[in-house]
């Protein structure tokens, strides 16, 4: 009985008392590590992601990227990784490269391919016709390259919905550098164009 009227003088007075504490505290954290890079290569493996695909650590708005050794980091934040380097020249601005390449997510998934497309595609450098990431990836490559890159979201592509792509998501792409061509530009009377060969 007194300590009922205790306690209902401490409550009534606004003096509230420590009283034990009986709920389940959190353990682990939402954010551990360990248990998201489990479940990002579990995931990996359903979308078929090729063998040393990166993974990626996100907390809140930060991402870690987490890769093998074998990768390089740039200045720009460009991450790469030369499987076989080619022969001969690197291509310079206004001349046309001829690739192939895989496109892939965060989580592995394939989103585009000149090999499935049935042929490489050709870009003339320095013409603002790739994104700024995919450029640096593939200008110092060799014909007969292959090389894996991994593109931070401020050197990937615009975002919106005309575009398949997510805004602040690293993209990974796998280039086979084919060949390098020369480019001239033609006049014909009032007609002018760039012929590569």
């Amino acid at each position: 009985m007194k300590r009922r009227l205790l306690l209902t003088f401490l409550v009534g007075s606004g003096i509230s008392p420590a009283l034990p504490s009986s709920g389940k505290t959190k353990k682990q954290s939402p954010y551990d590590e360990k248990r998201l890079l489990e479940q990002n290569k579990r995931i990996q493996r359903e979308n078929n992601a090729p063998d040393e695909f990166p993974n990626f650590v996100r907390e809140g708005f930060t991402v870690k990227v987490v890769t093998s050794d074998n990768f390089v980091t740039r200045d720009s934040g460009l991450i790469l990784r030369d499987i076989e380097v080619g022969k001969g020249d690197c291509p310079k601005a206004g001349q046309q490269v001829t690739f192939h390449y895989v496109g892939y997510n965060e989580s592995g998934r394939r989103i585009d391919s000149t090999y499935l497309q049935g042929s490489p595609a050709k870009v003339r450098l320095g013409t603002n016709a790739l994104i700024p990431g995919f450029e640096e990836g593939i200008k110092d490559m060799k014909p007969g390259g292959k090389r894996r890159i991994i593109i931070p979201p401020e050197l990937g592509p615009p975002v919106g919905p005309s575009t398949f792509f997510s805004s602040k998501q690293f993209e990974v792409f796998d280039i086979e550098l084919v060949s390098i061509q020369d480019c001239t530009r033609r006049t014909i009377g009032f007609y002018s164009d760039v012929v590569c060969s």
